[in-house]
């Protein structure tokens, strides 16, 4: 399948990277020749200089023979003509575009035909939402959602005073009181599939499957107390921290807001009239407690550069704030961070990534493809979700009876309503959703692909 990227910044690049890996034909459009040059000497890819919404660009690009474009410009306007344009010259193009700005989000979906969008990404909007998330269940650093909203993956740190510090995994169930599986664990920056024997350590971060219904029983039975949060301190005002503040005045959340920027605060304040919007340097404690830090149940650091973010969590991490979640633009030096107290840590590009990876796959396989793909234990595995259909193998056999391919584990099985974390017993029919882990590097196009 040939694919053309418009735009070599934090989400193309990660899209090159990721997409490259998988076999497939790349065409990467910049304007900058310092961009297309560092890709170009990393990766197999053809590149082109200049305007990616121009027609002579595109088409030396070879938009005609291309099967989808995917515009990730820092412009949304940029990216809107790109793809209008390129499915001009290309009707039976697929067209996928980064749209950010807050003012395009209804117009973009009332006219996706006359843009020609095939699908809009959103990283900002994205990462907001997943703070919303993490902010329900206090006790987890990531969640990821499966079998819509009936199976979750999520990721706990093990500590020196945890219920969870130097015990066997067999022994788990004992602890927890209901249906988990731990299906990775990351010690040292490496990530490992555990067998019953293996004995957790301080300092790991564990990825367990449960059952959504389960995460409160679990939380609650490892002795972590989770409370309703009631008041969120944001530091920054980005796209992110105003889509967060939208969801949480939704949620009756009382938040405050604080930025730098005089100018962006009185955008802020008009924007979203029920959040207390302060003008203040974040990273800056004096600051922050004058804003009543220690009253907050929980700080997000939302500005714009990955080093203050580190800092403001550092800071709130000091004073006791029970809850802290992180903003990074990169996560690819994520294991000199990986000890430090940053929360959970919320990556916008790697959501809309994932996203894309997904349509991309669905594109090349017509039937079969994953429904959701996620990323996992700082990239080094990946949990997807299929539908098991008539051209399934092995349906109502014995997962025991099944050879699977070395480094795949079923994370999970919903049948209909109800969810089940497997054993060796277990089997999957048509209409069923299966959760998987793999750690391999062969990517799961196919349901089928797991099968020796």
């Amino acid at each position: 399948m040939n694919i053309i990227i418009a735009g070599g910044g934090k989400v193309g690049a990660t899209l090159v990277r990721q997409l490259s890996a998988e076999g497939y034909d790349l065409t990467l459009i910049d304007s900058d020749p310092r961009v297309i040059g560092s890709i170009v000497e990393r990766y197999d890819v053809m590149a082109v200089e200049g305007n990616c919404a121009s027609m002579p660009v595109l088409l030396q690009a070879g938009i005609k023979d291309a099967d989808l474009l995917i515009a990730t410009t820092d412009e949304d306007e940029v990216n809107l003509l790109c793809c209008t344009t390129a499915h001009g010259l290309n009707p039976d193009l697929h067209t996928i575009a980064r749209i950010r700005n807050p003012e395009y989000s209804d117009q973009i979906y009332a006219l996706r035909e006359v843009f020609a969008l095939s699908l809009a990404v959103n990283p900002e909007k994205q990462a907001a939402t997943e703070i919303e998330r993490l902010l329900k269940y206090p006790g987890f650093l990531h969640r990821d959602t499966f079998a819509k909203g009936r199976t979750e993956i999520v990721e706990l740190r093990v500590d020196g005073k945890s219920k969870l510090c130097n015990l066997p995994l067999m022994e788990l169930p004992g602890i927890v009181k209901c249906k988990v599986l731990v299906c990775a664990v990351l010690r040292g920056g490496t990530a490992m599939a555990p067998s019953g024997s293996f004995i957790l350590r301080e300092g790991d971060r564990i990825f367990v499957t449960a059952p959504t219904n389960n995460l409160t029983v679990l939380l609650k039975n490892l002795g972590i107390i989770t409370r309703r949060v009631r008041r969120v301190m944001i530091c920054g005002g980005s796209r992110v921290a105003y889509y967060l503040a939208q969801m949480l005045q939704r949620d009756g959340i009382n938040t405050c807001m604080v930025e730098k920027d005089p100018a962006r605060c009185v955008q802020l304040a008009s924007q979203l009239p029920g959040v207390n919007v302060v003008c203040g340097d974040s990273a800056n404690l004096s600051e922050l407690e004058s804003q009543g830090l220690q009253d907050c149940d929980a700080l997000v650091s939302l500005t714009g550069m990955d080093e203050q973010n580190i800092i403001i969590s550092l800071l709130a991490s000091g004073q006791g704030i029970p809850q802290i979640i992180t903003k990074l633009g990169r996560t690819e030096n994520r294991g000199l961070i990986a000890n430090l107290p940053l929360g959970s840590v919320v990556c916008p590009k790697e959501l809309s990534c994932n996203t894309i990876i997904r349509y991309v796959r669905a594109m090349q396989n017509q039937t079969g493809a994953a429904i959701s793909v996620h990323t996992i234990a700082d990239g080094q595995a990946e949990a997807v979700e299929f539908l098991v259909d008539e051209n399934t193998l092995h349906c109502g056999e014995p997962l025991k009876k099944i050879k699977l391919r070395p480094n795949v584990l079923v994370a999970g099985i919903a049948h209909g309503s109800d969810t089940e974390i497997p054993n060796g017993d277990s089997q999957f029919h048509v209409g069923d959703t299966i959760v998987l882990v793999t750690s391999g590097r062969g990517v799961l196009h196919q349901l089928n692909d797991i099968f020796e």
